[in-house]
């Protein structure tokens, strides 16, 4: 197996895990505590959350691009190109919905007091699951032009 097709793999088991980790927040963790836990509780668990995602996530976000861009401009012109560049751009939606979106908010909950959270903080975790939403399905679309570009890839050598 060459470097390039080894990059493509890497490329898009973090474009993978990006999806797979926004898809889980949303769907899975987000409807749990908004079904299960009292408003105080609500508020510490998501505070909780984004303490211990706000590194983690950018970091997955930040390396599933650049390896994009890496592979991209290494594979070139290829059957594949399209569909990673396209997976590229898209990728970069799904973080500019989370630097305008997603992490302002993030910051605003931070800020809270779980026993006396502003009045319209429903509001709020309302908007935020919007983007989320919308971040969490462009990734998915991301990860699925990345897989496609490399299963193209690997059916021409």
């Amino acid at each position: 197996m060459n470097p390039a097709t080894v990059l493509d793999f890497v490329s898009l088991f973090f474009a993978g895990i990006l999806a797979g980790a926004l898809f889980i927040i949303d769907y899975g963790v987000g409807h749990a505590v908004a079904a299960i836990l009292d408003e105080q509780s609500q508020i510490q668990v998501r505070q909780t959350l984004i303490r211990s995602l706000r590194i983690l996530m950018p970091a997955i976000f930040i390396l599933t691009i650049l390896l994009g861009v890496a592979i991209t401009v290494l594979d070139g012109f290829d059957q594949g190109f399209t569909f990673r560049l396209a997976g590229l751009l898209v990728v970069l939606v799904s973080f500019l919905l989370a630097l305008i979106g997603t992490a302002p908010i993030n910051a605003a909950v931070l800020t809270w007091q779980p026993a006396a959270p502003p009045k319209n903080w429903r509001t709020l975790v309302s908007r935020w699951q919007r983007f989320d939403r919308a971040r969490t399905w462009v990734a998915i679309m991301a990860f699925a032009l990345f897989l496609t570009a490399t299963a193209l890839k690997l059916t021409v050598h």
